[in-house]
């Protein structure tokens, strides 16, 4: 009190100024560092349910999947038993702009459609998305070159993903040209592995 007392009402100003300016750096900079961490969270949480999906579809093997209608960015339906029958082997892909591990995956994905669509191979994307635009920015961003690109724009709602019983992303089937899976959840270099097995006997 007696230090207070001897300060004059003009530093005394100055003084409280200084405090807020304290006080809002320490404030935004909490924010801030909740965000980054909830962000972070969020993709390990999807990393984790990507692992234990790793597990869960294992048995997919020799199951033959569902037919999908869809339309693609131009609004043209676009049937998945159609594009089987013009394709050796088609890669249905479950992904979204939004999904950090998907776009992180996609640099894979497009080496293994550059490696194998000469032979007969080519890939089915279906997006979880929800706005057409961000949807359309992340394709070409990320060079998905391939013809097939469908989405109802319905997120988690995704005709296609609930009758496949999605519950993550990313996910993906490698399918013959009558539907049958030869396999599931391929990732990192396995998707090319896989390739190998089937088209390079």
């Amino acid at each position: 009190m007696f230090l207070l007392g001897n300060i004059s009402p003009k530093n005394m100003k100055k003084i409280a100024l200084l405090c807020l300016g304290l006080l809002s750096f320490v404030f935004y900079s909490c924010q801030n560092t909740q965000a980054t961490n909830k962000k972070d969270a969020e993709y390990a949480r999807e990393e984790e349910r990507s692992s234990t999906r790793n597990n869960d579809r294992k048995n997919a093997k020799d199951q033959k999947v569902p037919n999908i209608r869809m339309k693609d960015v131009n609004g043209n339906e676009i049937e998945l038993y159609a594009v089987l029958k013009k394709h050796k082997y088609v890669l249905i892909d479950f992904w979204a702009s939004w999904c950090g591990p998907c776009r992180a995956e996609n640099p894979n994905v497009v080496n293994a459609y550059n490696a194998y669509k000469g032979k007969g191979f080519t890939i089915f994307s279906v997006s979880l998305d929800n706005d057409q635009g961000k949807w359309i920015k992340a394709i070409e961003k990320d060079g998905l070159a391939w013809e097939y690109h469908v989405s109802d724009l319905k997120g988690w709602d995704n005709a296609a993903a609930v009758e496949y019983g999605v519950d993550g992303i990313p996910m993906n089937y490698l399918v013959d040209s009558e539907g049958n899976v030869v396999s599931a959840n391929l990732r990192g270099e396995t998707l090319e592995e896989a390739l190998s097995k089937v088209l390079n006997p």
